[in-house]
């Protein structure tokens, strides 16, 4: 089987033109399994991004072939290239804790919470260099960062040849064997190596994820036993979809400890146990049923003032909810047939998938109407769409032929890259199916640290409805957490970044002046909130030693709506033509289309962009940074700014395809 995916990759270079395509990695480490046939890592030390002295990171693949998570019934013919990029924590690696980070989507790169987000660069506007991030999560924990479920980000299956046109909508990679020859690129419409866009070539849902998630992690730890924690113990944090990913992956991991412990679960070389410390969820949508409800309040009464949608379309949005045949029947139908005939959530049955589709489609009545109406952004309501912020430069630079080489990489990344798993996800109604709210009780009653974290500016997966989360998830502990105050979580001595809720080892915060991405938005405050949960400190002062007190609560404010904010203005939109559909306003599309467009390192450039970055091509400085706006609790918050030598970006790429899959072939000759 492993031939098979071979031999079509070897069918597809015959019509290649080379200088498209990433170019053969050099120098990758290949460590064949011992244990499970088939089953090897490539990795190599990228030196990139990290670039503190003498700390160490890790970039490259856990290659898993057809039929390994079979075992956990799950139906797989297809292989099955996990992107990972490892980070050792600046500080004592060796003694360090370790976090994985993933992202949510369905099909969102982990690339964006690293590069964006909360990694050890940030990436410069000429989309080519990066400069090191003071708050990143690694200053003490080692990280590891996934792209999952398979062909997300920089994963894939197999190598297939295609073409993107970033104009469309929806993002699709089109596959094919260019009978015609390879097309001419653009500024927006590239041709490139790709996963095979197959959604029988991927799971179809966060059940299935959690399975495939779980055979990577034993093959990880088989090869990196040096960043095995020395308590054995391991963090997950997650975001946005992450809100159903963490649940449904720490529970199943601490179900498959159970089976190792008690000897039900005996595969050989799958027996390493991994036990949760802490789950970190952040803007996380957990539970539709409990959130959908707050989307509409989101939208027209919200801590900022801001009324996006009118009353009666409020009004009309809340009435979806509880119509006869609404949002939550809908719901509940899909729930109730799924725990007959799927409980697994499997997706495997069409009568359930049907229900669940129906449901999912149906939330669009409660959400829709701010995306419609509102013209703001959906991951920042301070933000009129087109939105600038966190900046997309990420795109460009994981393009960049030297970092695909120093990473290993054999595909392009494609925003968004996972549309694979996102239209399986959608084929089996996963966004309303349940289980996350039981699933977050019981890790809660086994000792984990659970931290709901939530930028109050997010509509996507806002902090209302994540409040409601919180209040439930119903464990031994659920009235006395109910019972605790709001108190401030102090940031530093100037700054106070939010407000928390928290009795023993279960969390909720409210972060202020921060969107979906909120490391992008508050990066101290969110720094500090990651440090304390690891660290066993309480979330409002990191002064308390939670683990030394585990009936600790907080005090002070009974309700969280009675600290208002204002919103900061909103930026001038700067469009970047690898993401010309989140970035450009229409205008500035047609300019592209009609190719009156100036475009250099990926950013149009008019009057706003030339002032914000004066010259663009050899500049020197940019401050990547957005106005943090106020709340009536006050002090400034720290923010690290960026600055880098520039040069213009490209996208023509090195010759390597043929070369690639003889190496590839060199390395399956060995594993055979």
């Amino acid at each position: 089987m492993w031939l098979t995916s071979l031999q079509i990759v070897f069918i597809l270079i015959a019509s290649a033109v080379a200088q498209y395509f990433p170019a053969e990695p050099k120098n990758v480490t290949v460590v064949k399994s011992q244990i499970q046939d088939g089953v090897f890592v490539s990795y190599k030390e990228p030196g990139l991004c990290e670039t503190t002295p003498g700390v160490r990171s890790y970039a490259g693949y856990v290659h898993l072939p057809p039929g390994i998570v079979d075992d956990l019934g799950v139906f797989q013919n297809y292989t099955i290239n996990t992107f990972f990029w490892f980070f050792e924590s600046r500080k004592d690696p060796a003694n360090a804790p370790l976090s994985i980070w993933m992202n949510g989507g369905p099909g969102s790169s982990s690339m964006i919470g690293l590069l964006q987000e909360n990694g050890p660069c940030n990436v410069n506007y000429d989309s080519n260099s990066t400069t090191l991030n003071p708050w990143s999560w690694n200053n003490e924990v080692n990280m590891l960062y996934i792209d999952q479920p398979n062909q997300v980000g920089l994963g894939y299956d197999v190598l297939s040849n295609g073409t993107q046109d970033l104009l469309d909508p929806s993002g699709d990679v089109i596959i094919s064997d260019f009978p015609d020859g390879v097309p001419e690129q653009n500024n927006t419409f590239l041709v490139g190596t790709f996963p095979s866009q197959m959604i029988n070539s991927s799971v179809n849902g966060t059940s299935n994820a959690a399975r495939a998630l779980w055979h990577f992690a034993q093959v990880w730890f088989q090869n990196f036993p040096d960043y095995k924690p020395n308590d054995d113990r391991v963090s997950i944090w997650t975001e946005s979809y992450g809100g159903k990913y963490g649940p449904a992956f720490a529970a199943f991991f601490q179900e498959q400890n159970e089976k190792i412990a008690n000897g039900t679960w005996t595969d050989v070389g799958e027996t390493h146990p991994i036990h949760l410390d802490t789950l970190g969820i952040i803007n996380g949508c957990v539970d539709s049923l409990v959130q959908e409800p707050s989307y509409p309040e989101m939208a027209y009464n919200n801590t900022y003032g801001i009324e996006a949608i009118n009353k009666t379309v409020y009004e009309e949005a809340v009435a979806a909810f509880t119509a006869p045949g609404g949002v939550r029947e809908l719901i509940e139908t899909c729930r109730q047939l799924a725990a007959e005939s799927d409980p697994e959530n499997q997706g495997n049955n069409v009568t359930v998938n049907e229900a669940c589709v129906n449901a999912s489609d149906a939330t669009g009545d409660m959400e829709g109407p701010y995306t419609v109406y509102s013209g703001r952004n959906y991951y920042d309501i301070a933000a009129i769409d087109p939105d600038p912020f966190p900046p997309n430069y990420y795109i460009g630079w994981l393009n960049q032929p030297h970092v695909q080489q120093a990473l290993g990489v054999p595909v392009n990344y494609t925003n968004p890259g996972g549309n694979a798993p996102y239209y399986g996800f959608e084929l089996t109604g996963d966004y309303v199916r349940s289980g996350h709210l039981e699933e977050l009780s019981s890790l809660i009653e086994d000792g984990v640290k659970v931290a709901l974290v939530y930028g109050d500016r997010d509509y996507a997966c806002n902090w209302i409805g994540g409040e409601a989360v919180s209040l439930a998830v119903n464990y031994s502990q659920s009235a006395a957490f109910a019972s605790a105050g709001y108190a401030n979580i102090t940031v530093n001595s100037t700054y106070i970044g939010g407000l928390v809720r928290q009795h023993g080892n279960f969390s909720f915060s409210r972060v202020f002046n921060a969107g979906h991405e909120v490391p992008a938005y508050q990066a101290e405050t969110s720094y500090a909130l990651f440090h304390r949960a690891i660290f066993n400190r309480d979330i409002a002062t990191g002064d308390l030693d939670t683990a030394k007190n585990a009936s600790y609560f907080t005090t002070g404010l009974a309700d969280a709506w009675s600290v208002k904010n204002v919103a900061p203005e909103s930026d001038p939109p700067v469009c970047y033509s690898y993401n010309p559909g989140a970035t450009c306003t229409d205008d500035q599309l047609e300019s592209i289309i009609n190719g009156s467009a100036v475009i250099q390192n990926y950013i149009l450039i008019d009057n706003y962009t030339s002032q914000l970055f004066p010259g663009l091509v050899n500049s020197t400085s940019s401050d990547q940074g957005r106005a943090n706006g106020t709340t009536t609790v006050t002090g400034t918050a720290s923010t690290g700014g960026t600055a880098a030598a520039g040069n213009e970006g490209i996208f023509v790429q090195a010759p390597g395809l043929v070369a690639w899959t003889s190496a590839l072939i060199a390395v399956a000759a060995i594993l055979l």
